[in-house]
């Protein structure tokens, strides 16, 4: 059930300072009466089901704050931590004391910020994290966590959560998101397609993949036709389950081939048997699928998210060392528009063009992909393309203050859809908050230089729209 009760919403402590990034009357009384008021609809994150449906309790801070928090990772290795004390060996408390170490070097990283969101807006204003002894903040926390009101659920109310869509492979089970939002009065858990592992047709154990599609299907693949109806098959599955999001990383590089199904089956068949691809069919396979997905989502009313310009492939060393937990990928080369836009098109040709949300890790594309939000605009349709919020690099005060002035600069910020965490800490819901600041800002950054009217009644409407109603609208109804 959807948490409609609003009467017992709270109102976030202050992390900083009561006023922080507030630099106006405007600004705080926007963020105040307004902003900080409002539930979080996170629609893209890597929060665990698992935890969720368990309820988790956590052993301590380590494996609450640190443990799956890519980001202190990444500043930790920057700062010359040995790898046994981020991912590795170390106990928990070493790997939390190597954390505290770096924290006061993190002086204009947004992780300085975003840390004391974390601790004080969960665990009270009485930390410091600055002056503090370290192993009084390790046992204080510690002390918390082992009392009643600081399971998974019980942090995802303080955070005032409405409405969480995880990130599912095809192949992933979805019992728990219904059982946890059928006992949880107030919050609603709902997977997405993170759709990856589709078009992963160049990687070792993709056959083996496939398998288990087959198995969970029940349905043999001897086809790219018979492939496609086992995806259909899943997707029926996902959509049952709630499912109104797909999401796919097509990182850095993307190119799009627009490639008919004749083509594709022939490569499809080369694959299934085990004969090795060149370059150029696996991109015409790529393609072929992503536009056969695409249609599929138009077809179901699925909201199709693509994340673009991210470079996976870095150091070698540290994905020996590191695996799953990552933290050392980095911005990947400017858009290929044309491909994009192809893409797109192919889709929008076919009568079936989802509605689309893009994130770019390069912010050199932010105005590309803020004009997009209009070159593919439909009757009766609002904000039918968006620019996403900015992303992973890009989501601290200068990146978010970029986007959205390109968002305003180029489409309609009423029409925008607001922030995610897209994070697997159970903290990182904060950024939301973050995020609301700095937009309450922006705005009475604006009203101060008379760019807009101080008419508190038309700028809290807008505030309430990019935080929270037209996420909602887009999970719940399909509109915004």
């Amino acid at each position: 059930m959807l948490n409609t009760n609003h009467s017992d919403l709270r109102e976030i402590t202050s992390p900083l300072a009561e006023d922080f990034l507030l630099n106006n009357h405007i600004a705080k009384t926007l963020y105040n009466q307004v902003a900080c008021k409002l539930p979080i609809i996170d629609y893209h994150n890597h929060l665990s089901p698992a935890m969720m449906l368990e309820n988790r309790r956590f052993k301590n801070i380590t494996e609450l704050w640190i443990r799956d928090d890519q980001y202190k990772h990444r500043l930790m290795r920057i700062n010359g931590v040995s790898e046994d004390f981020i991912t590795g060996n170390a106990t928990d408390e070493e790997k939390f004391l190597a954390w505290m170490r770096t924290y006061p070097k993190t002086l204009g990283n947004p992780l300085y910020h975003w840390s004391q969101l974390e601790i004080k807006d969960i665990f009270g204003p009485g930390i410091d994290l600055l002056n503090d002894d370290p192993l009084k903040i390790w046992d204080e926390c510690n002390a918390m966590l082992g009392e009643e009101g600081f399971s998974v659920i019980d942090i995802l109310n303080k955070w005032n959560s409405e409405i969480l869509c995880t990130s599912d492979d095809l192949l992933d089970q979805l019992e728990a998101h219904r059982t946890i939002s059928n006992r949880e009065s107030k919050i609603t858990v709902l997977p997405s397609l993170r759709s990856d592992s589709i078009l992963a047709f160049e990687t070792d154990g993709y056959l083996q993949w496939l398998k288990k599609l087959e198995e969970l299907t029940n349905k043999k693949i001897t086809d790219l036709k018979t492939f496609q109806e086992s995806i259909k098959k899943r997707l029926d599955y996902f959509q049952e389950a709630g499912c109104s999001l797909s999401d796919h990383g097509l990182d850095s590089g993307f190119s799009f081939s627009d490639t008919t199904d004749d083509i594709a089956s022939n490569i499809f068949l080369k694959l299934l048997n085990n004969v090795s691809l060149s370059q150029k069919e696996i991109l015409q396979l790529k393609s072929n699928s992503l536009s056969f997905l695409g249609v599929e989502y138009g077809k179901r009313k699925l909201t199709m998210q693509l994340h673009m310009g991210a470079q996976r492939k870095t150091s070698s060393r540290l994905k020996g060392i590191a695996a799953k937990f990552g933290g050392f990928a980095t911005l990947g080369d400017p858009l290929n528009i044309e491909s994009l836009c192809g893409f797109l098109d192919s889709l929008e040709t076919a009568g079936h063009l989802p509605r689309t949300i893009l994130y770019t890790l390069n912010p050199s594309d932010n105005e590309r992909m803020a004009t997009l939000t209009g070159s593919f605009a439909e009757d009766g349709v609002r904000g039918k393309i968006q620019f996403g919020p900015a992303w992973w690099f890009n989501d601290h005060y200068d990146g978010i203050k970029k986007q959205l002035i390109a968002i305003s600069s180029y489409g309609l910020l009423s029409s925008f859809i607001g922030m995610t965490s897209d994070s697997r800490s159970f903290l990182s819901l904060s950024r939301h908050y973050y995020f609301r600041r700095i937009l309450c800002h922006l705005i009475g950054d604006w009203v101060d230089k008379g760019m807009l009217p101080e008419d508190i009644e038309i700028l809290s409407t807008l505030v309430k729209d990019v935080c929270y109603t037209n996420a909602k609208n887009l999970i719940t109804k399909g509109n915004i």
